[in-house]
């Protein structure tokens, strides 16, 4: 699913809410939202202004989107900013079931510190590791946007079982930058995810926003949309649009996992006997 995002959390979370329920009328049984679906994405200046916006997880976004997977029994994926502790914050993916049970969060692993996305400010690092949970329609797993550029998380995600990778994702151009550099930075996205499907053959799906962002001045980021999902064999099966909200309906034939694995056994071949040094930051 990507949209766009209002300044109002409370105008975000109801799009949602009723994005998801169209979605399940269509047939959707797993519905992911984009990254920090609740807020324009704030992290393009550092104010404490913003954290603010966090809350609990499980609280109260997690409550009404569990009463809208219970109705309509479909499992929900919700990234939110999470309120720890006071002065502790993560980036936090929810998993609700198709029940309406929580079933755990996902914490963003690596966090940038970029121009317009500086996330270091606002969030601790994830410390609930590379996790996969089965549902009522599949065993997903769950990273979020920057962790979507470090195959060691994609592998051990899919080490733990995941048949389908989600990425709730925000991610756009520089407006002064797209000229020049523009299709390349989207092409590098699209290709290190599609690579995360073919090394682990499984589905990847990669939800993104939409629209131009700029909450407190200046030139603000046009957000590239273009969600995306990719098969086992890493070829793209759905692909949104640049700039209108919509919600990509895909079918995911588990069975393939299981052809892919067995004709490219790149699991099987593993040499994780040699592995032992990419625990080391640079092999000096």
């Amino acid at each position: 699913m990507q949209m766009s995002c209002t300044a109002e959390p409370r105008e975000n979370l109801a799009k949602a809410l009723a994005l998801s329920a169209q979605a399940a009328d269509r047939g959707a049984q797993i519905v992911c939202l984009q990254e920090l679906f609740r807020s324009q994405y704030f992290c393009q200046v550092e104010d404490h202004k913003y954290f603010a916006l966090a809350e609990e997880v499980p609280g109260p976004s997690t409550d009404a989107l569990a009463q809208l997977a219970r109705a309509r029994g479909v499992v929900i994926i919700a990234s939110l900013f999470e309120k720890r502790s006071a002065g502790l914050y993560h980036n936090t993916a929810a998993i609700i079931d198709a029940d309406g049970s929580y079933l755990g969060k996902y914490r963003k692993m690596h966090i940038p510190d970029d121009p317009l996305f500086y996330e270091k400010f606002y969030f601790t690092p994830g410390d609930l590791g590379f996790r996969a949970w089965q549902t009522r329609h599949a065993r997903i797993g769950v990273c979020v946007c920057w962790d979507q550029w470090y195959p060691e998380a994609a592998r051990l995600t899919a080490l733990a079982g995941a048949q389908i990778l989600f990425y709730p994702t925000a991610i756009g151009w520089h407006p002064r930058e797209k000229a020049e550099f523009g299709a390349r930075q989207h092409d590098s996205w699209e290709t290190i995810q599609r690579s995360h499907a073919i090394a682990n053959g499984c589905y990847v799906a990669v939800p993104n926003r939409v629209g131009h962002e700029a909450p407190d001045g200046g030139d603000g980021i046009e957000f590239w949309g273009q969600s995306f999902v990719a098969d086992p064999a890493g070829q793209i099966v759905a692909k949104g649009s640049v700039s209108e909200e919509e919600t990509l309906i895909v079918e995911a034939d588990l069975g393939a996992l299981d052809t892919q694995r067995t004709h490219w056994p790149f699991f099987r071949d593993r040499r994780i006997d040699a592995y032992g040094e990419i625990q080391k930051r640079f092999i000096d």
